[in-house]
């Protein structure tokens, strides 16, 4: 990342004014430990952290960061699973206190870190529930989002977990049905906390509505279909799905329902944008940021995004509110060319679980191999050898 300080009009202080939340899609022992991430809040409007397996998996395997952690835990001779679980929650931890200050700053609206259950989780209500109490009970700080997946096991685990006062970031949502579900169950867990008596003021919550995978998959169908009307709809499937689901929650969030929670102190749970890198070269680096521009929502980017957007986007005021038409339109034209948004979304949530379930199983396998590296025994083995 280049170091060029922030002068108050960059893209990303742009983004801020405009009241899109600024969030890094990323964490490690690496960012915190040398003073980057610190610089990315102080410098460049970031507010908020997001993680997930892939980025725990890839940073295990860089550096020697964990490596004072690991060995500890291998003298303890603690398992696999046990282990994976205290580096995460320590990263976690340490990234909350740090974002504590923007925590307070923002009136509890911002200075949010998200950390994910067990992807193996993501079609078991009972444990994903489990493993939420967990974790959020592990790093022990108000500014944690627990994320669980928007599977159709998953809906009643975000229920539980935000009855029982737990803040949630909703991942992996692709269709705007599934969307309007979470929705759903967002505001049913905080009617039965409000029932249970609990403070609604501390309870936070975003939906993270994945962008950049669906023109992957639309995008690639386009082009099976090779005519010049279906390599037109190039590039904009994804865009048009994000903004019918602003949309929708733009409807859900001005019901009477609604309106009864926020009179007890409810706080909306913001739309965010999630997989905003651009994969297509053709495309504009940072179209997945300037044209999903809205006040109250939350754009999480990966370094490289970040980047490219405090260099040279173009921000250029709201480009959300009243979409819902064209982007129907889009939509509409997509099915009558025969491409099936049933299809694409529920291959989109398979594909999602099975990549962050791949990246966990990596993230236990290189554990498991550092553990035996520098437990003990393993110290035997080796003067033996």
């Amino acid at each position: 990342m280049t170091t060029t300080p922030s002068t108050g009009t960059d893209p990303l202080a742009q983004l801020s004014a405009e009241g899109v939340s600024v969030w890094l899609d990323d964490l490690s022992r690496e960012l915190l430990e040398s003073g980057e991430l610190q610089r990315l809040v102080d410098e460049r409007s970031v507010v908020g952290v997001t993680s997930n397996p892939t980025i725990f998996a890839s940073a295990l395997t860089k550096g020697d960061a964990y490596a004072e952690q690991t060995t500890e835990l291998a003298r303890q001779g603690v398992g696999v699973d046990e282990a994976v679980f205290r580096i995460t929650t320590e990263d976690v931890r340490r990234a909350c206190d740090l974002f504590a200050p923007v925590y307070e700053r923002s009136g509890h609206h911002d200075g949010r870190v998200s950390l994910e259950v067990e992807p193996g989780l993501a079609h078991d209500t009972e444990g994903t529930v489990s493993a939420a109490r967990a974790i959020w009970a592990a790093v022990d700080r108000p500014n944690l989002l627990v994320k669980i997946p928007a599977t159709l096991e998953g809906l009643p685990a975000i229920t539980t977990a935000l009855s029982e006062g737990i803040s949630v970031n909703v991942t992996l949502i692709f269709s705007l049905d599934r969307y309007r579900a979470v929705m759903n169950a967002f505001l049913t867990g905080l009617e039965q906390a409000r029932e249970a008596g609990r403070d609604l003021t501390s309870i936070a919550s975003v939906a993270s509505f994945f962008v950049s995978r669906v023109d992957g998959e639309i995008d690639g169908r386009l082009e099976a279909l090779g005519t010049d009307e279906a390599l037109a709809l190039r590039g904009q499937a994804a865009l048009a799905n994000a903004r019918l689901a602003y949309a929708a929650y733009e409807e859900v969030f001005s019901t009477p329902r609604w309106e009864v929670l926020e009179q007890a102190g409810a706080r909306v749970q913001r739309p965010l944008w999630a997989s905003t890198g651009v994969k297509n070269p053709d495309y504009p680096d940072t179209m997945y940021v300037t044209e999903l521009v809205a006040r109250g929502t939350v754009n999480t980017m990966p370094g490289s995004t970040l980047d490219k957007t405090f260099d040279h986007a173009q921000v250029h005021g709201d480009t959300l509110t009243g979409t819902a038409e064209a982007s129907t339109a889009v939509m509409d034209h997509l099915e009558r060319l025969g491409i099936s948004y049933t299809e694409v979304v529920d291959q989109l949530e398979v594909e999602g679980v099975k990549k962050f379930s791949d990246s966990w199983t990596e993230l236990q396998q290189t554990v498991s191999e550092e553990l035996a590296r520098l437990s003990p025994s393993g110290d035997d083995a080796q003067d033996q050898k």
